[in-house]
């Protein structure tokens, strides 16, 4: 458990990434990475296959296959370097995964209270919790059913987004770190999950869009826009940055790679 004397270093509010270099298995990955995502702004990163997107956002959450080498990660100024993923999560910080991972054996329903009493530290009651729960199933396009499926057991791909966004309204993290969200969904799925997460934005929460292309920007307009090549952020700008890279392509940038 995060002593009460780590909970807040200072009053800045911001996910912050200072030279940021990354290792897996021996293979340096990121190189001095920097990266500042302020609480209440969203911004999209964009850039090739492998690149280095996914390993930011593995890093960041702690994943423990990624060995941070070098810089430092700090959540609201407190350094999550030392903090295992679920002491991050309690800092307000949450990954939507590209490839969200089955749970045989653990209904949606469980899972969700279960997450949610972990990170507020008590026993939400069941009756507004169900109540909640359900709000969002029918915001989301989602069948009541799922409420008894096992978490993504055998759940489309969009069905998989869906549920990655009713855990963010349902967990209300400080910063959402959404990885790919919008791989393999089609344009229907695509929309609702947008919507999802348009609905969420404000004041009270931070997002990182990771993702290849600039059609879910069409839907979610970013306040800041980074290209990554090679480990590294090369160019960073305002929504127009992703009009550009739709227009020419990566072409330009790789020169500054």
């Amino acid at each position: 458990m995060i002593s009460e004397s780590n909970e807040r270093a200072g009053d800045v509010e911001e996910l912050r990434i200072n030279g940021l270099t990354v290792e897996v298995e021996g293979q340096e990955i990121l190189h001095d990475l920097d990266l500042v995502l302020a609480k209440g702004e969203t911004h999209a990163l964009m850039g090739p296959n492998g690149s280095g997107k996914s390993t930011l956002a593995y890093a960041i959450a702690g994943h423990p296959a990624y060995e941070v080498t070098g810089g430092q990660i700090t959540i609201d100024g407190t350094d999550i370097a030392e903090l295992s993923p679920d002491e991050r999560a309690q800092l307000g910080l949450f990954l939507a995964m590209q490839y969200p991972t089955e749970i045989p054996g653990v209904s949606l329903t469980n899972f969700m209270r279960t997450s949610i009493n972990a990170l507020r530290d008590e026993d939400v009651p069941v009756r507004p919790f169900m109540k909640e729960l359900r709000a969002q199933f029918e915001l989301l396009d989602m069948d009541p059913a799922f409420m008894q499926r096992n978490v993504n057991e055998g759940f489309s791909g969009g069905e998989k987004k869906r549920f990655e966004i009713l855990q963010m309204a349902l967990l209300r993290p400080r910063y959402a770190i959404l990885d790919e969200t919008d791989s393999g969904l089609d344009i229907d799925a695509l929309k609702v999950v947008s919507e999802g997460v348009n609905r969420l934005r404000g004041p009270d929460l931070g997002a990182l869009l990771i993702t290849h292309y600039t059609r879910i920007l069409r839907y979610i307009t970013p306040d800041r826009v980074h290209v990554m090549f090679a480990g590294r952020i090369v160019e960073s700008g305002g929504p127009e940055l992703a009009e550009e890279l739709e227009a020419h392509g990566y072409e330009r940038l790789r020169a500054t790679a």
